[in-house]
């Protein structure tokens, strides 16, 4: 299983916003025009979606909302105090260490799981963390620490590898086209120092530090680069191309944010205090679930039976609103059937060549099949 962490922040417009909380301060106009120091009123959270290796997500292993209190600029406060020296349990980085910890104890199979951060994430108690705990994890690196006998860093080892190997990807740039990238893939099993003000309390470690770097400058688009560190031993260009692909999965948990802003639209909400909304928020995160696992069920397991994903009245119904194309009745009918059917309420419409039904279709087409479910029930 894959877990994959990260924050999010939902922003909202209030007379009284400190009822809410803040999340931040912009340059902005004030009332005379004049640029000026804004707050923004907000709440932050800080997600973990437990995935398969094939994406389908399975639900959320653990949530955190909080708001801040004290707004000082990063710049600032480095000109005052080494942030690497203040105990981790004084810093709002606490979330990924806290977060680790109830997916745990939910999931209940540390060994089973592969925690998944971007580089917000590089942060060496997180790896102690894990490490205690007999868990695992994949991490895109930021900071070029100490390794071997400290005279020399992580990515002077690095330097010193070679290639071992290409990996070939699909992406698209800025305008939605397809693109191919080629990868150089470069791997080492290092010795990782923690930070000279960290090194009483924590141990060293030896991690798995893998480069994929693109060969050329792509146009149009950014160059991947990617730096991640894992405790996973990676012994073949096969085991490293492997734990760069569940990397890549983390992009599932932007998906789900993005459902949950765009589809429930939960910065629209005009409740007034922080403790309704997070409520309010805590039940969009099991419709989002909802809607983001029908998706990928469509994709991973089409076969499936229909019961697993729908109620006997969502399947009667949707038989009744949208009729079979052939005129002769299917003798199995899978969770893909209907799971169109479905999309097509939403607006899909089911071309030969159209890939298979999104997130947005499917939040429709449940949405229109919730609302007439409602209606015939209290008819």
């Amino acid at each position: 299983m894959l877990v994959l962490h990260d924050t999010t922040e939902f922003t909202f417009k209030r007379e009284k916003p400190e009822l809410i909380g803040a999340t931040c301060i912009v340059n902005g106009k004030g009332k005379k025009g004049r640029m000026t120091f804004l707050t923004v009123c907000g709440i932050l959270m800080h997600s973990s979606l437990v995935v398969t290796t094939e994406g389908l997500p399975l639900g959320l292993a653990a949530i955190k909302f909080w708001t801040r209190k004290k707004f000082k600029g990063c710049n600032a406060l480095k000109k005052k105090i080494n942030p690497t020296r203040v105990p981790i349990e004084e810093k709002e980085s606490l979330r990924w260490l806290t977060n680790l910890r109830q997916s745990i104890d939910l999931l209940g199979a540390p060994e089973r799981c592969v925690h998944i951060a971007d580089r917000e994430g590089d942060i060496y108690e997180l790896f102690c963390e894990a490490h205690e705990a007999n868990t695992h994890f994949v991490i895109r690196t930021c900071v070029d620490r100490l390794a071997g006998d400290g005279e020399h860093t992580v990515a002077d080892e690095m330097d010193e590898g070679r290639v071992r190997g290409l990996h070939r990807v699909e992406v698209r740039d800025r305008n939605g086209d397809v693109d191919e990238a080629v990868l150089e893939i470069r791997y080492r099993r290092i010795k990782v120092l923690p930070p000279i003000g960290k090194q009483k309390r924590y141990p060293s470690l030896t991690l798995t530090v893998i480069h994929a770097e693109e060969r050329g400058e792509p146009k149009n688009r950014d160059k991947i680069e990617w730096k991640l560190v894992t405790d996973l031993a990676v012994r073949s260009r096969n085991d490293a191309i492997e734990k760069v692909n569940w990397y890549a999965m983390r992009w599932k948990i932007e998906t789900f944010h993005k459902i949950l802003k765009s589809g429930c639209r939960a910065e629209e909400s005009q409740l007034r205090t922080a403790e309704r909304l997070v409520n309010l928020i805590s039940v969009f995160c099991i419709l989002s679930w909802r809607i983001f696992w029908l998706t990928m069920l469509n994709r991973v397991n089409p076969d499936a039976p229909p019961d697993l994903a729908l109620t006997q009245s969502e399947i009667d119904l949707l038989d009744k609103l949208v009729a079979d194309k052939s005129k002769g009745r299917l003798a199995i009918k899978t969770i893909s059937h209907y799971l169109i059917k479905l999309a097509k309420l939403g607006g899909y419409l089911a071309r030969a060549n159209d890939g298979p039904p999104g997130n947005k279709v499917v939040w429709r087409g449940l949405s229109r099949l919730i609302s007439i479910e409602c209606a015939v029930g209290s008819g």
